[in-house]
């Protein structure tokens, strides 16, 4: 990638001597760009006293000519390649070679340590690192020229960063537990020692402090490095992560910031040329001796095939070393983990795209966008990792057999992958072998079925990335007739586009670009009237070319293809201004405009606004001629008339509202209200109708935009509402404006309910007195919330209708009669009356009211004519409401039990009757109670085994009702209760309780006691003796059908239970005789059970 390209030129070839040393060449195994660094070598001495010194240069000492050489030798060559350019190169050369071999720009590092840098227009490519000295920046160059191979990030020379420390050093990288910052500490802390450069590799120990909790720790850290980049690391603390660990930063940061106290030393294989036959093996045998137990089996296996004539190792001249720097054909990058980048994305891919793994992923997105502006070759290596492991989610093949879409914080992740991939293909000094080579790749994961679909896949309907303008074409709206389209597809489609037009070169390449004086017909179209250059594209393509220029470094020649496509966009503002301004009536009379933008720019995969945005705020250039366009031209966010899919203006709106506020009140409500509007959400006004001034366009209404924050800019419209509502207290006309805005441009009923809250607040402060006007703003809020969710679920219902009555009764009577009389519209009639009307006519609003005899009673009607429809309406749930309501007054008192007794025919259950009968019994009607409790029990069935049944309790106390009232009453009763249940314990309780007290109530006229017990052997209870004892004889059966030996105890309690029924009769003690003579004939297989049953019973 850096072999030398262009510049070599500048060094004669000579022919390589056979006579030049042999032990040179590298070992694959030692310096593979992605393999294990070689071992540290030893040495000692370091850098001359007369070397420059990074970061220490003297301001008026320049270079020397044989650094200035060294430097651009070591960044841009292959160390291999000035060896065979060379029969002898002198050692002060080699030397400097190596010293400036070394990376040399502290954000180089910082980016391959933290997830976290945000390199901002300055840290672009060349020129862009920290430190380096204005002789030393340059311009990268324009995108039409040649780009030099191989060219590094950040060509900074001797002075590294002098004020990349501790504190500037660390800026853009902010978390103190991040690796960068991490490893300035333990520079600092003077942890870092024994530090040994030979030749391309750089080792070192690392120190971690002790702690209170743990000792302390050294680690060995080793560095392999070619054209100032580290393609290799090892750390002794077995840091598994995509990036450096603190240690090796470290390090790093100890060669940038101290080299003369780093001791140097030739690649190790130049050391060993120099030797002689006896040092030679002197030298071998003493490293053998200082690691025997771990090199002896190793260095006896060369050895043996050194001796061999035959070995492989005899067959080719040389021998590795893993201190000479990397191969002519080795690819020059820095060191990245690609397993560790694998695992990274696959993990966060299978958390779902959660908020965390989501953010997380996104900032692999922005460490790629970052690597490419530094011109970084593993920009395009990473996001290959990151887009295999993409394609390999399982997610995608569940998704597609499902035929369901993936979410919205997904779609996003994508949609910015594949404008990654854009970014890639637009490179301007893009190879055309890679190119190729990432097209075909492109082409390949495109091609699968598990691939995204772009989203609104339109077909033909949308321009592709290589139209200059909106195709006119005429095509088939069947969407099976139309191209599958990937979200690689505009990727792909980027191959058509390219960097030589001439129009285009001038406009990126200066600043001062305008028409000429003389211009032909051709020309008049590229400028506008004042000779401003124009670029006439498809915007998101354009727009495309923008993000490709920033995202490699070329923030400059970006901002000015900027502000050319903006004065495009202007100069068709205006335009379609003019053409609005001659056809204005017919405009808003339609409620369309003249706009036929087929492919929507919010949340456009490409982000194209988005993309304009920051390459202006990085530019920190504010736009002189920006005026707030309340006029109502089509491309205003605040015209008259706008597009369904216009950018939502409502945080910028409420900015501008404060501002203008005190100086112009008319204009900053004005504003105001206009933004209120969020047109995706609003359906077309009807042709003709002109009450409405703010209309708004479909143009294709069968198309939501994708606006994954939907929900946040909704809430900021609601931000907007709320502030005016505030500035407007007292205002009685723009309460009421800005009320029918809020109605007609707010869907949300959770977000006008928090509006209505907010109203409600600050119009009855607790310091001073109410606002009127306001509150009924509130109250106007409120009944529309109630309408809203009148027919649809919502879990704050309850708080909302309750919150309702308390707004209206702040508001006055008159507000609560409404309310109640209008009811239907807004509540349901439970609603009505469990909350609506009992709390209006509660003792507790009264008093808050102060309200006199006839207030009270119109309240009180108001209420029971509420109570009377509901109970009509929906008799089960409202019945006893409607009672309650209408206890005072007997006419709707009876009419509500009227309502009550035909509703029980229908489909009222035993439970809300005997509810109700138990309320009449409560209120001194016995005789209604029972009629209702008679109708309970004629709904309610209770099976043999249902002795827990909730309406036992019901039941009981019906017969005791019955029981109390007499007689007649009680055997009326017992027939319905032998008929409904069927469960004998019960039966039996009945029987002991009405056995027990003689019937009749002395309370009620003309009923008393007889004063003697009623007996089995005459009606009424001898129907229910029957009964009771039969149910006990099918019960028997039934449990014995299918008993367990573990049963046995419990079936023996229910039989001396039944047997106390039985002897209820005189001859009862027969019957049970032969009851159990029975059993012992018909289950006498149950043998053990029948030997417990003659035990207890004979």
């Amino acid at each position: 990638m850096a072999d030398g390209g262009e510049q070599e030129e500048l060094l004669s070839p000579s022919p390589v001597s056979p006579a030049k040393r042999l032990c040179s060449w590298p070992s694959p195994q030692a310096h593979h760009p992605r393999g294990s660094p070689g071992a540290a070598g030893g040495g000692a001495g370091g850098v001359g006293s007369s070397c420059l010194v990074l970061g220490a240069r003297p301001h008026l000492q320049p270079e020397s000519l044989l650094d200035c050489a060294a430097k651009t030798v070591a960044e841009k060559w292959a160390y291999e390649r000035v060896e065979e350019r060379f029969e002898r190169i002198p050692e002060p050369v080699q030397r400097r070679i190596v010293y400036w071999s070394f990376p040399r720009n502290e954000r180089e590092i910082c980016m391959y340590s933290s997830f976290q840098y945000r390199g901002g227009p300055g840290a672009s490519a060349a020129g862009g690192a920290a430190g380096a000295s204005p002789a030393e920046e340059g311009p990268p160059p324009p995108p039409g020229a040649a780009a030099p191979a191989g060219s590094a990030p950040g060509g900074v020379a001797a002075g590294a960063s002098p004020g990349l420390g501790a504190g500037a050093g660390a800026a853009g990288c902010g978390g103190e537990g991040l690796p960068f910052r991490r490893g300035i500490r333990l520079l600092d802390s003077g942890s870092v020692e024994n530090v040994l450069q030979v030749g391309f590799h750089l080792s070192g120990t690392v120190t971690e402090l002790a702690t209170a909790s743990e000792p302390a720790v050294t680690y060995k850290v080793a560095i392999s490095f070619d054209r100032c980049k580290i393609t290799s690391v090892t750390c002794g603390c077995g840091n598994k992560d995509i990036f450096y660990c603190a240690h090796v930063v470290a390090l790093s940061l100890y060669r940038i910031r101290k080299p003369d106290q780093v001791k140097l030393r030739l690649p190790i294989s130049e050391t060993l040329f120099q030797m002689n036959r006896d040092q030679l093996q002197k030298f071998i045998q003493y490293l053998i001796t200082a690691h025997h137990t771990e090199v002896l089996p190793t260095a006896q296996k060369l050895a043996d095939e050194i001796l061999s004539s035959n070995s492989e190792i005899n067959q080719v001249n040389g021998a590795p070393d893993p201190t000479a720097g990397a191969s002519i054909d080795d690819e020059n990058c820095w060191h990245l983990d690609e397993e560790q980048v694998k695992e990274q994305v696959k993990l966060f891919l299978s958390q779902g795209g959660y908020c965390g793994s989501g953010k997380q992923l996104s900032s692999m997105f922005a460490k790629v966008r970052e690597m490419l502006r530094m011109r970084d070759s593993n920009g395009a290596r990473m996001l290959t990792l990151i887009t295999e492991q993409f394609m390999a989610d399982p997610r995608l093949t569940l998704w597609r057999q499902q035929g369901t879409n993936m979410t919205d914080k997904c779609r996003q992740l994508w949609d910015e992958l594949g404008a990654l991939w854009v970014c890639i293909i637009l490179n301007p000094h893009c190879k055309l072998e890679e190119k190729s080579c990432w097209l075909q790749q492109l082409q390949k994961w495109s091609d699968l079925d598990v691939c995204p679909l772009e989203d609104g896949n339109y077909g033909h309907e949308l321009p592709n990335i290589t139209n200059a303008l909106p195709q006119n074409a005429i095509h088939s709206p069947d969407s099976l007739s139309r191209p599958r389209r990937t979200v690689f597809t505009r990727a792909i489609e980027g191959r058509e586009l390219h960097w030589q037009d001439s129009h285009l070169q001038r406009i990126i390449s200066s600043d001062v670009y305008t028409a000429p004086a003389c211009q032909r017909e051709s020309e008049r179209l590229l400028f506008n009237s004042q000779g401003q250059p124009l670029w006439l594209e498809h915007v998101p393509t354009a727009c495309a070319r923008v993000d490709a220029l920033r995202s490699h470094g070329y923030p400059k020649e970006a901002l000015r293809l900027t502000v050319a496509i903006i004065n495009t966009l202007r100069l068709q503002q205006q335009r379609q201004l003019e053409i609005y301004k001659h056809q204005k009536k017919e405009l808003l009379q339609r409620g369309t405009t003249t706009i036929t933008n087929l492919e929507g720019w919010v949340g456009h995969p490409l982000d194209p606004i988005g993309c304009l945005f920051l390459t202006l705020t990085e530019a920190c250039r504010l736009n002189d001629d920006g005026y707030l366009e309340m006029s109502g031209g089509p491309f205003s966010g605040l015209g008259e008339v706008i597009h369904r899919e216009s950018v939502p203006m409502h945080t910028f709106a409420k900015y501008l509202f404060s501002a203008l506020l005190p100086h112009d009140p008319d204009l900053s409500y004005k504003l105001a209200l206009r933004a209120m509007r969020l047109p995706v959400l609003e359906n077309s006004a009807s042709a003709g109708d002109t009450a409405h001034p703010h209309h708004t366009v479909s143009v294709v209404p069968s198309r939501y935009p994708r606006w994954f924050t939907l929900g946040h800019l909704e809430s900021q419209q609601c931000e907007l509402a709320s502030t005016m509502l505030t500035a407007a207290k007292g205002d009685t006309l723009r309460l009421r404006t800005i009320l029918e805005a809020i109605q007609k441009h707010i869907h949300s009923s959770s977000l006008i309910f928090k509006l209505a809250q907010d109203a409600f607040k600050i119009a009855t402060p607790t310091d001073s007195s109410t606002d009127s006007t306001l509150l009924n703003v509130a109250l106007e809020l409120g009944l529309q919330v109630m309408r809203m969710t009148l027919s649809t679920l919502n879990w704050r219902r309850r708080e909302m209708v309750r919150w309702l009555v308390t707004c209206a009764t702040e508001v006055g009577v008159r507000a609560l009669v409404s309310i109640l009389q209008s009811w239907y519209t807004l509540f349901t009639p439970t609603e009505a009356t469990s909350i609506v009307a009992a709390t209006a006519v509660s003792h507790t609003t009264i008093l808050r009211l102060s309200l006199d005899y006839p207030q009270r009673e119109e309240l009180a009607s108001c209420a029971r004519t509420l109570a009377l429809q509901c109970a009509m309406k929906d008799p089960q749930s409202c019945a006893l409401s409607a009672l309650t309501l209408c206890e005072k007054d007997h006419i709707a008192f009876e009419a509500a039990y009227q309502i009550a007794i035909d509703a029980a025919a229908g489909g009222m259950t035993h439970s809300q009757l005997f509810t109700i009968a138990r309320y009449m019994e409560l209120r001194g009607y016995p005789l209604r109670a029972f009629k209702l409790a008679s109708l309970a029990m004629s709904h309610l069935n209770l099976a043999y085994n249902q002795d827990t049944h909730p309406a036992i309790n019901d039941v009981l106390w019906a017969c005791a009702l019955s029981h109390s009232l007499g007689k007649n009453e009680l055997a009326a009763l017992i027939p319905l209760v032998v008929k409904s249940v069927h469960c004998a314990t019960v039966l039996s309780d009945i029987l002991r309780r009405c056995t027990v007290t003689a019937p009749g109530l002395a309370g009620i006229p003309g009923r008393r006691s007889s004063g003697k017990l009623m007996s089995t052997d005459k009606a009424p209870l001898r129907q229910l003796l029957d009964a009771t004892i039969n149910a006990y004889i099918n019960t028997t059966h039934s449990r014995l059908t299918h008993i367990s030996p573990r049963h046995y105890g419990e079936f023996i309690e229910f039989l001396s239970k039944a047997r106390e029924t039985f002897l209820l009769p005189q001859d009862g003690h027969l019957q049970f005789a032969q009851f159990i003579d029975n059993l012992k004939q018909i289950y006498k297989g149950k043998k053990k059970l029948m030997l417990l049953v003659r035990e207890r019973f004979g």
